[in-house]
């Protein structure tokens, strides 16, 4: 993979690249929506736990096909309240801690999600590389 972050333009607000392109053919791996929600059905207390759920979440799924944090092209991520910016970028920069190559990544504010409680969804788009 490769960082896309051009001198041209303001640099990543955070850890993220602004663009990543792959070469070659590898199989792509997208999850849905990830929500805070434990296996058990519970849902943690809090936007950054629930953060940290979401990442687990994710990580078991991209386990699932083989890959890990390393392989993410892409991070789309949504919180309901701007105070929770702050307790999600934690959370997603522990899941990326030693990633050499950057995802890109979206950050959206929503007006919610189908149950109240729930604070934070993410989704992201990896691939095995050939």
């Amino acid at each position: 993979m490769q960082a896309l972050n051009p001198l041209s333009i303001a640099a990543p607000f955070g850890r993220y690249s602004h663009g990543v392109a792959t070469r070659g053919a590898g199989r792509l791996v997208l999850t849905s929506g990830q929500l805070g929600l434990r296996a058990d059905g519970s849902l943690p207390e809090g936007a950054l736990e629930q953060a940290r759920q979401c990442f687990a979440n994710c990580a078991a799924i991209l386990a699932e096909a083989g890959l890990s944090a390393r392989d993410v092209l892409r991070v789309n991520a949504f919180v309901t309240d701007r105070a929770y910016f702050a307790d999600y970028m934690a959370a997603r920069d522990a899941f990326l801690a030693g990633v050499e190559v950057l995802p890109a990544s979206t950050l959206v504010i929503v007006s919610g999600f189908t149950r109240p409680e729930f604070l934070v969804e993410v989704e992201l788009t990896a691939m095995e590389r050939a």
